[in-house]
């Protein structure tokens, strides 16, 4: 029988309210979920920005006590995670809002794991490992491009292996999304070129993933669109709040496909390198990316001809070749007129790095649903083309 385009999938998505304001709703969710103390995860750049406050100014207009964990730092770790579950506990809270990017959201699903589940938050890495529920959780997010706030994915930090862990279970879908752009008004350039370029990667993997479906085909393809024509405007005008909600709706569509989909090659080695170099995810992404299509590209060809199409390439008059160049070429471009132009020796990275980091890609829940399966030397090839 052919293989048919309606392979048996499923779709999980919170519920999510996208718009102007939303997280001014924060107060009333938590209330309707039955918090009595909420626990606030945030970290010191959305503290500084604000951001944190304002959110708790809408859980005391409900009547609601809190209590605020904000030692959360970049590419979460797991010591974080243990550390926030001890507060929660101590503060007799019953309820979860996260606050932030995608760190404070997955050290919030942490968070929660561990309080229902009581185990090391180490021992749910891979696919439906969390038997218990956690206490309702309610994300606004304040970058865009992570997308935590839609997925079944948390990645946490092994400081005492160096290596990032994927978590990836329903029961750490959020209740609740409130993904309001205004929050994103705060980002400083720098953040807002890696966390779209992470959105323009969440996009173009779930589109060529093994578990793609026609739904998240939708979703992927529209994010990459919305990032290609948006994101070096927004860093032009980062005042325009019309430039924003579609950066934040990208990051939304974007993490609808790939919560769905799974990742690819891309993300498995950047998730390596984060949990070696403690360096930003989007940057990890934006310097692997272009290597890892040229890779991929004769196994789905005709997928990556839709995403050149998304991207306002004219792929039609094209070669397979001439596409292929023309994709890398596109997204090595707008990665650096984004300001993302390191290499990975420049983030710090040997020669001597590379069979250690391939090893740990190897592992990675997201190869599995990459279109062409690499060879351990494979891996290490494209590392070293990045270098």
């Amino acid at each position: 029988m052919a293989e048919s385009e309606f392979a048996l999938r499923k779709f999980v998505a919170p519920e999510f309210i996208f718009g102007i304001d939303a997280r001014k709703l924060a107060g009333r969710y938590a209330r309707n979920f039955g918090a009595r103390k909420v626990l606030v995860v945030t970290d010191p750049g959305v503290m500084a920005a604000g951001w944190a406050d304002d959110l708790i100014g809408y859980l005391r207009q409900e009547g609601l006590e809190h209590a605020v964990y904000s030692s959360v730092t970049s590419n979460p770790k797991a010591d974080e995670v243990e550390e926030g579950t001890a507060f929660y506990r101590r503060e007799g809270c019953n309820a979860i809002v996260a606050v932030g990017g995608g760190s404070p959201m997955d050290c919030a699903k942490g968070i929660g794991i561990v309080s229902s589940n009581r185990k090391n938050i180490l021992e749910f890495e891979g696919v439906d490992r969390v038997e218990l529920p956690t206490p309702p959780l309610i994300c606004v997010p304040t970058t865009a491009g992570s997308s935590a706030d839609v997925s079944q994915f948390a990645i946490i930090t092994d400081t005492r292996s160096r290596v990032k862990i994927a978590i990836i279970s329903k029961m750490i879908v959020p209740d609740v999304a409130l993904i309001d752009p205004v929050t994103t008004t705060s980002m400083p350039p720098e953040l807002t070129a890696c966390t779209g370029v992470d959105a323009f990667c969440h996009g173009i993997e779930a589109f060529v993933s093994t578990a793609h479906s026609p739904i998240t085909d939708l979703f992927a393809l529209q994010a990459i669109g919305l990032v290609s024509a948006n994101l070096l405007a927004v860093l032009e005008a980062p005042d325009d709040i019309n430039l924003r909600g579609r950066m934040m709706l990208a990051s939304l569509e974007a993490g609808l496909a790939f919560s769905n989909t799974s990742l690819g090659m891309t993300h498995a080695m950047a998730h390596s390198l984060g949990g070696m170099l403690d360096s930003p995810h989007g940057e990890c992404n934006a310097l692997l990316l272009p290597h890892v299509i040229d890779f991929n590209f004769e196994t789905v060809p005709e997928r990556y001809r839709l995403i050149g199409e998304a991207m306002g390439l004219a792929t039609a008059a094209m070669s397979g070749d001439q596409l292929r160049a023309a994709l890398h070429a596109r997204i090595k471009g707008l990665a650096e007129a984004a300001g993302i132009s390191h290499t990975l020796s420049q983030l710090g990275v040997g020669r001597g790095d590379i069979a250690e980091l391939a090893e740990k890609a190897l592992n990675d829940p997201c190869i599995f649903t990459n279109p062409r399966q690499p060879t351990r030397e494979d891996i290490e090839a494209i590392y070293e083309k990045a270098l």
